[in-house]
């Protein structure tokens, strides 16, 4: 069954249709990614309505079933559509339409419009193999970039220098573009989960990179950190104490387990050892065509960790003004088994 075919099951039981405006989402059902038009599915048929721009690509790239248009009015043609079928109820992405995006859709098609209840955001919860193979393939580019840095990095580089070099490798190697923003931070600033890249040399301590590149649209995220200089006994302790709740996390996580349960499981271990308050961010989130996803294995979640799901794991400590630690993989339900789609290492390293 096509993604088109499914989605049409999901929305019979409350619209006729539903038109398809958000990129990610039209790429998911459509099979291409473009910038102008709609994916319009229906009870009776599937449309790609896009201008000659993409027309080659979307027969190229789109699977079979879908009717590849390029109208002079795109919102006529769909409300063509839409009176030939005697579509009366319209589902639209209510977490991804701006106000007067559907005020034009209203305007021109005459239909009742109704949320679409989050149907292609659940049906990208679970990902099929290929998808899976995609964010493998950025993960693997991600695992050499970190192999790479570690072999060319010198004292004298900046955390700029170094964002900047993991960024250059990975598109060099083939990606299409950085999973985010690349958080390089160390020292005294690597108790900041999210800091920013400074142009400033490299402090010794911790020094954390959190970065991930994009293949074919699908994204992948890791997280190390080495220690700059000699790690102290106080370092140690916060870096293993940190690996310890990761692995646990990891090796703990079982399919059909609730997510607050696996997000436990390394929140218990880093509050065991004494640091109360330093984990302050959920365990992990859901990675696909885009970097934040859901299902979270967080102390909030209600869900469940299900066949198919692709959730980092990543918890850390941080010390205000003294430095952090944080270590990340992606893991993903394969039937019931649970897999690392992460390769790089992980154990203490010590650099200059």
């Amino acid at each position: 069954m096509t993604r088109a075919e499914t989605l049409r099951e999901k929305i019979a039981s409350f619209a006729d249709a539903i038109i398809i405006t958000d990129e990610l989402n039209q790429y998911y059902i459509g099979g291409f990614r473009y910038t102008d038009g709609y994916v319009v599915v229906t009870k009776k048929s599937a449309h790609i309505v896009t201008d000659f721009r993409y027309i080659e690509a979307a027969e190229a790239l789109s699977p079979a079933g879908f009717e590849i248009v390029a109208p002079k009015n795109m919102r006529e043609y769909i409300a063509d559509v839409f009176k030939k079928e005697n579509v009366k109820t319209v589902a639209f992405e209510e977490d991804r339409v701006t106000y007067s995006a559907l005020e034009a859709l209203k305007k021109d098609i005459s239909a009742e419009f109704v949320t679409s209840r989050g149907v292609i955001e659940e049906m990208r919860r679970y990902k099929d193999r290929g998808e899976v193979e995609k964010i493998l393939a950025a993960q693997k580019i991600t695992d050499d970039a970190f192999e790479h840095i570690l072999k060319v990095m010198t004292p004298d580089m900046t955390e700029l220098d170094v964002a900047v070099e993991l960024e250059f490798f990975m598109r060099k190697a083939g990606a299409e573009e950085k999973s985010f923003d690349t958080i390089a931070v160390s020292g005294s600033t690597s108790s900041l989960p999210h800091g920013v890249p400074r142009n400033v040399k490299l402090e010794k301590g911790f020094f954390t990179m959190d970065y991930g590149c994009v293949v074919d649209g699908y994204h992948s995220d890791m997280t190390r950190t080495v220690v700059l200089g000699k790690a102290d006994e106080d370092m140690k302790k916060l870096y293993n104490t940190v690996l310890k709740a990761q692995v646990s996390a990891i090796e703990g996580a079982k399919v059909g387990m609730k997510c607050s349960a696996i997000d436990a499981i390394a929140r218990d271990i880093i509050e065991d050892a004494g640091y109360h308050g330093c984990f302050g961010h959920g365990t992990g989130h859901g990675v696909g065509l885009e970097i934040h996803e859901e299902p979270r294995f967080s102390p909030k979640s209600s869900d469940f960790f299900k066949s198919g799901h692709i959730i980092t794991v990543e918890p850390g400590i941080y010390i205000a003004g003294k430095g952090g630690c944080r270590i990340e993989d992606m893991i993903y339900a394969d039937g019931e088994k649970v897999v690392n789609l992460t390769g790089a290492r992980k154990e203490l390293i010590e650099l200059f």
